[in-house]
């Protein structure tokens, strides 16, 4: 907004030509481009900047079309034999945690980048479900944000799966948003971000990447559990069954052994206080099972996963265009994940996600 650009996030480029991620006096990360399914390349280039090395080529001459571009990606996704794709803010996933102690700046960028995503909508035809990216710390300010995503045909927004101001997410007073995305239509979707540590911060300290630290790759799957957990043991699923839950690049392997522990859990506490922790109708994981999907990566063997979750959970997942995906979304996942038919193929690879942007029932 006018009023706000002093707040806005920029890429700024340092005197050997390498851009960085900056709000304010504040320089965020690296703004690096990716080569699709070339790890190798990221770190090629970090170990140039490392070494004070100049930048080869400018920014905005090595940014590929298709990364910012709606009719290149569309391109794109005919090239692919894809039939339409899910967008996350790419330099969105840097600076929630790092503006923390700047919760102006954090909502004023959220803002622009909804804006921005209403315009993709427009001109993807149908074909490209772009992500806003939320804050559930003012209320007031999401309500807004929302009714203005819904009206623009967004379906899918980004939120931190972390406590929000000291509260976890099945806190009563949270309750307002979680009505608000089903009033709206819009889905919740956790995605690996740099938003605040599931653990003490104290154990990613010693790691200089603070985006993308070790324990964060180790331990992905945690924060979207903890989240969960909260959620179908202290009653928000059942107080919201309309409300539709994404997890998106954070690992799917865990899911199994999730459930089970959740139900086992639930009941141990029961039994051993002689009462549930709260009377549910369903079990935990029955509202998982109804209300969240999850994005499986192609080396997890999906096959075997859908055996144990059922069809009805999972959803294709490339990372494209990031260097740890995969450069040919559907051709690398098929060879890597191996053959799937019928109906389990059509809901991972289009149907559970449709049900997630309310495209079916």
């Amino acid at each position: 907004d006018p009023g706000q650009r002093h707040l806005a996030l920029s890429i700024v480029d340092d005197d050997l030509g390498h851009a960085w991620l900056v709000q304010g006096d504040r320089r965020v990360d690296l703004a690096e481009i990716h080569h699709p399914g070339d790890l190798d390349a990221m770190g090629a280039y970090r170990q140039r900047v490392r070494q004070g090395l100049p930048a080869e080529v400018p920014f905005d001459e090595a940014l590929p079309r298709a990364f910012h571009d709606p009719e290149a990606r569309l391109g794109q996704l005919d090239d692919f034999g894809v039939d339409a794709a899910v967008l996350f803010p790419n330099y969105g996933l840097l600076w929630e945690r790092p503006l923390a102690d700047r919760p102006q700046a954090q909502l004023a960028n959220m803002r622009a980048w909804n804006r921005w995503v209403g315009e993709v909508v427009s001109a993807g035809g149908g074909r490209l479900h772009p992500v806003a990216h939320l804050s559930l710390r003012d209320l007031d300010w999401l309500d807004a944000e929302l009714a203005r995503l819904s009206a623009a045909g967004v379906r899918l927004a980004m939120v931190a799966p972390a406590l929000v101001e000291g509260k976890p997410l099945s806190d009563p007073q949270l309750d307002r948003a979680w009505s608000a995305f089903e009033d709206h239509g819009i889905a919740p979707v956790f995605h690996v971000a740099n938003f605040p540590h599931p653990f003490h911060d104290a154990w990613y300290d010693q790691d200089p990447d603070a985006a993308a630290p070790v324990m964060g790759s180790v331990f992905i799957w945690s924060a979207p559990a903890l989240a969960i957990c909260d959620m179908a043991i202290n009653g928000v699923f059942e107080r919201h069954p309309r409300l539709r839950l994404g997890v998106m690049e954070l690992s799917a392997v865990w899911v199994p052994m999730f459930l089970l522990m959740l139900d086992g859990g639930f009941d141990f506490h029961a039994r051993f206080n002689g009462r549930p922790l709260h009377e549910l109708p369903l079990r935990p994981s029955e509202y998982v099972r109804r209300q969240v999907r999850v994005a499986v990566f192609c080396y997890e063997g999906p096959r075997r996963l859908i055996d144990h979750l059922g069809e009805d959970m999972l959803m294709f997942s490339s990372d494209y265009p990031h260097a740890e995906g995969i450069a040919r979304p559907v051709e690398d996942y098929e060879r890597i994940a191996g053959p799937l038919e019928g109906r389990a193929a059509e809901r991972l690879y289009a149907g559970n996600l449709e049900w997630l942007v309310g495209a079916s029932g």
